[in-house]
């Protein structure tokens, strides 16, 4: 079987795919991942061929007309929900026209049997119907949030301009469903269907090791970690690597680093792991109970963890799920107020709306006293121990592909 798997939008998307394409290779099947430059190197030391052809996927640059509007909204959850709504009614506009030159022409030399694909990738959705093969969205943040109502219409103009049947079920963009690692009673999606769904594994680098200074970290008091995730600070890096300005403002990641450092320095009865995920800080000042790092291998850690304070993304929202970790969940942007909202609505954790540092301290001691989000977070991990490993996917895929 030949497998084309589409990646774009932060590392986060192509991380999450990669158990599943291991196991797919693993199991003797041709794999082909077509990203861009900046998103190969997550699958450099995968048994995968990579080719980075596709150009850097920007959702928000289609979104300049708008921009005037969302700014009115004052508050960051309501501007980050419209910016949402926005992004999935332009996601299949013309401008995916240079992706799909690219992708339709390699798939066809490629002739997968199936395609795996970025959720937020309706050229591959194109590239599927336009071979007649199936396709499915990979465990993503987006995933979730997307109504394919909003995605539709768009969809059919680019159905109709190159000859496809044009639909009228919104679901006609998840024929085949979906893939996830989540059980369907903690499910994050919102409109999408019961998924394939499989375990979330704790082993997605490869030979990924906690450094030997964790071993010696206090075990007699809690232990929390505190991570902003890769989406926020990639975003960081381009606005400073590019002149032209972002098309709208989003949440400075040294800004939340900076009250996050001020609210785990007030926890003087734990001790405090912080990721900055490569983003610069001050840390003059900074308490013995806490220390800072760039990275550390998240899903090993998360297995000793007693609070993960998390900008709440899917992977890590998934990751903690795994462990049984409970969630301090300090939305940024995109599908992070949504998961926020639902890890509370599930009793994971605290969508942390107080973004100070007193607000942040305070909600990360109340967590911690709270034996609910424990025993909570117990249960979805039981959950997700219930399904099938990643290599039954396999054979669903088989299945599917005929």
């Amino acid at each position: 079987m030949r497998v084309l798997c589409t990646t774009h939008g932060s590392p986060s998307h192509g991380r999450a795919q990669l158990p599943l394409l291991r196991a797919l290779a693993k199991a003797g099947h041709e794999v082909q991942v077509v990203t861009n430059d900046d998103l190969a190197p997550v699958f450099a030391a995968d048994d995968v061929q990579v080719t980075p052809a596709l150009p850097e996927f920007d959702p928000t640059a289609r979104l300049g007309p708008y921009v005037a509007e969302i700014q009115k909204i004052e508050d960051m959850a309501g501007r980050m929900a419209e910016l949402s709504r926005l992004m999935q009614r332009t996601l299949a506009g013309p401008s995916i026209k240079p992706t799909l030159d690219i992708l339709l022409p390699l798939a066809r030399d490629f002739r997968p049997d199936v395609v795996l694909r970025d959720g937020m990738d309706m050229a591959a959705v194109l590239t599927a119907e336009t071979l007649g093969v199936p396709q499915l969205p990979t465990p993503s943040g987006f995933s979730n949030m997307m109504d394919p109502a909003q995605v539709l219409p768009e969809l059919n103009n680019r159905r109709a301009e190159l000859g496809l049947t044009v639909h009228e079920d919104p679901l006609s963009i998840v024929p085949h469903g979906r893939v996830d690692y989540v059980p369907s009673a903690f499910s994050f999606a919102q409109h999408l269907p019961k998924s394939w769904a499989y375990r979330q594994t704790v082993d997605v680098e490869r030979r990924a090791v906690l450094p030997e200074w964790v071993a010696e970290l206090p075990t007699d008091r809690p232990l929390v970690y505190a991570a902003i995730g890769t989406a926020l600070p990639m975003l960081h890096h381009r606005k400073a690597d590019q002149p032209a300005p972002l098309p709208m403002e989003f949440p400075d990641p040294t800004e939340s680093l900076g009250a996050i450092l001020g609210a785990v320095a007030e926890l003087d009865d734990c001790t405090v792991v912080v990721s900055t995920s490569g983003i610069p800080v001050d840390t003059e000042g900074v308490p013995a109970h806490v220390r800072v790092v760039e990275r550390v291998p998240q899903p090993l850690l998360l297995e000793s963890v007693d609070l993960f304070v998390t900008h709440g993304g899917f992977n890590s929202i998934r990751e903690a799920m795994r462990t049984g970790t409970p969630l301090a969940v300090l939305p940024h942007f995109g599908d992070q107020h949504g998961n926020a909202d639902r890890v509370e609505a599930l009793g994971l954790g605290r969508h942390v709306t107080d973004r100070s540092a007193a607000g942040i301290a305070a909600a990360c001691r109340e967590l911690l006293a709270d034996p609910a989000p424990r025993a909570r977070a117990r249960a979805a991990r039981l959950a997700m121990l219930t399904l099938p490993e990643i290599e039954h996917a396999v054979g669903d895929l088989e299945g599917i592909a005929g």
